[in-house]
C-alpha cells in the first residue's frame, strides 16, 4: 500500500511539475509574440523600416523545457494605412540576405565630383573629351530656368579617327541638350510626364549631334565619338549612352551597370546589325569600327543602317544607398570590370573623400593594369560620407577548467 501511494504521490508532483512548465511556455510565448505585435504597431505608427528576426519557433527538449528560437531568414510585408504615402506602399522587414528599402522621397543628393583624363604612354593623341557640371542652373545663368532643385550634368565622349568630333560634342553639349522648352517654359515638377519628356528632349539631343556633324562639315566623315552622358536632377539620374563608354553606379558597394557597351561583345547589337544587312570582320563592324552606335562617322553611316546614333537611356531614382556614379571611356573597361571599379573608388573615398583624387586614382589604376588607351573617368559622388570598414572583434570564452590549467602552466 505504501509503495502504491508513494507513487501515486510522484505521479501527482510530475503532473502538476509538467503543468507547470507548459504554464510557463505559454507565457514566454504570449509574452514574446506580444512584444513583437507591439514593435510592429511601433513601426507601422512611426513609418520606420528596420531589420528585426522575422519568424519565431518553440522547441521541446527531452527534459521539457521550452526553447524559444528566433530565426532570420523569413521575410515578412507589412502593409501601410491607406492614409500613408503611396511611395511607401508596404513596409519590409528581412533578414541580411534579403533586404529591400523602399524610395524615400526626403532623400537628395549632395553633388560633387572630379575627374581625370590622360592619353597614356602608348597613343601620340588624346582623343577623349569630357564635361562636368555640378550646377548646371549656375553655370547657364539667366538663359536657363532656375530650378529649385540641384541639377547636374555630365559627359564623356570617346573620340576616334581624330579629336574633332568628341571636341564639337563637348563644346556644343550645353546647347544641344538644354535648348529645348522642357527645361525652360515647363514648371519643374518631376513626374512621369517630366521625365518622358526630358528623356524624348535627350533623344533629339542626339540626333541633333549626329545630323550637324554631316550638314555642318565641321568634322571629317571618317572622324567619330561615343557620347556617354548623365544628368542628376534632384534623386533623379538619366544616363545615355552611345558607344562603349560605361556609366557604372555604387550601391552600397555593389556595382549596378547603367549603361551597356554597344560593340559586337553584345548579342543584341550583334542580332541588330545583322538584321539591318551590316557584318562584322573579326570584332569590328565592316572591319573599322570597334562600336556599334556612334555619332558622326557618316561614311560609315552613308553604307548603311547598321551604325546608329540613337542612345539607349536608363533611369533611375537615387536613394540613401546610392553613393557614387562612375563614367569612363572604354580605356578603363578594357582592364577592369564594373566591380572592381567600383570596389576601387570605394577604398579610396572612404581613406579621403576627394572625389578628384579619387578619379586620378582609377585612372592611374586602369594604366597600371596595362590599359593601352586613353583613359578618361568621372567620379559623381552622392552623398559626402562614406562608411567606414567594420573591424571585426573576436570573443574567446575559456572554461573554468581550461582557466585553472592556463593559470598552473604559467606558475610553472
Amino acid at each position: 500500500m505504501r509503495t502504491n501511494r508513494a507513487s501515486s504521490s510522484l505521479t501527482e508532483k510530475w503532473l502538476l511539475f509538467t503543468q507547470q512548465l507548459c504554464l510557463l511556455k505559454d507565457l514566454v510565448i504570449r509574452f514574446v509574440l506580444q512584444f513583437f505585435r507591439r514593435a510592429k504597431s511601433m513601426l507601422l505608427s512611426q513609418n520606420v523600416v528596420v531589420e528585426t528576426p522575422a519568424e519565431i519557433s518553440v522547441v521541446k527538449s527531452r527534459d521539457l523545457i521550452a526553447e524559444v528560437r528566433i530565426h532570420d531568414s523569413v521575410c515578412i510585408d507589412i502593409p501601410l494605412p491607406p492614409e500613408e504615402t503611396p511611395l511607401l506602399r508596404s513596409v519590409k522587414t528581412c533578414s541580411a540576405t534579403a533586404v529591400e528599402e523602399p524610395v524615400t522621397s526626403e532623400f537628395v543628393p549632395k553633388i560633387s565630383s572630379g575627374s581625370y583624363a590622360d592619353k597614356g604612354e602608348l597613343r601620340e593623341n588624346m582623343e577623349d573629351e569630357h564635361i562636368c557640371i555640378d550646377d548646371l542652373s549656375a553655370h547657364l545663368g539667366s538663359s536657363f530656368f532656375k530650378f529649385p532643385l540641384p541639377v547636374s550634368f555630365y559627359g564623356v565622349f570617346d573620340g576616334h579617327g581624330g579629336s574633332a568630333a568628341s571636341q564639337y560634342i563637348k563644346e556644343n553639349a550645353t546647347r544641344l541638350f538644354f535648348k529645348d522648352s522642357v527645361f525652360r517654359d515647363s514648371p519643374f515638377v518631376v513626374n512621369t510626364f517630366f521625365l518622358q519628356e526630358v528623356e524624348r528632349s535627350h533623344r533629339e539631343a542626339y540626333k541633333v549631334a549626329d545630323k550637324a556633324m554631316e550638314d555642318e562639315r565641321i568634322v571629317s566623315d571618317s572622324c567619330g565619338t561615343t557620347a556617354l552622358t548623365a544628368l542628376v536632377m534632384g534623386r533623379y539620374l538619366m544616363v545615355a549612352n552611345v558607344g562603349d563608354s560605361r556609366a557604372v553606379l555604387s550601391r552600397k558597394g555593389k556595382a549596378v551597370d547603367m549603361s551597356f557597351d554597344h560593340k559586337f561583345t553584345s548579342e543584341t547589337e550583334r542580332r541588330r546589325v545583322k538584321d539591318l544587312g551590316g557584318y562584322f570582320e573579326e570584332e569590328y563592324l565592316y572591319g573599322e569600327l570597334a562600336v556599334t552606335r556612334a555619332l558622326g562617322d557618316w561614311s560609315v553611316k552613308r553604307r548603311s543602317g547598321s551604325l546608329i546614333s540613337e542612345p539607349e537611356i536608363k533611369q533611375m531614382v537615387l536613394t540613401e544607398g546610392d553613393e557614387f556614379l562612375i563614367l569612363g571611356c572604354d580605356g578603363v573597361w578594357d582592364v577592369m570590370t564594373s566591380q572592381y571599379a567600383v570596389s576601387f573608388a570605394r577604398q579610396e573615398l572612404r581613406r579621403h573623400g576627394d572625389p578628384r583624387r579619387c578619379a586620378m586614382e582609377l585612372g592611374k589604376e586602369a594604366f597600371r593594369l596595362d590599359s593601352g588607351d586613353n583613359v578618361t573617368v568621372l567620379i559623381i559622388c552622392f552623398t559626402s560620407s562614406f562608411p567606414t570598414p567594420h573591424r571585426r572583434r573576436l570573443r574567446f570564452c575559456v572554461s573554468d577548467e581550461a582557466r585553472a590549467r592556463l593559470q598552473a602552466m604559467l606558475q610553472g
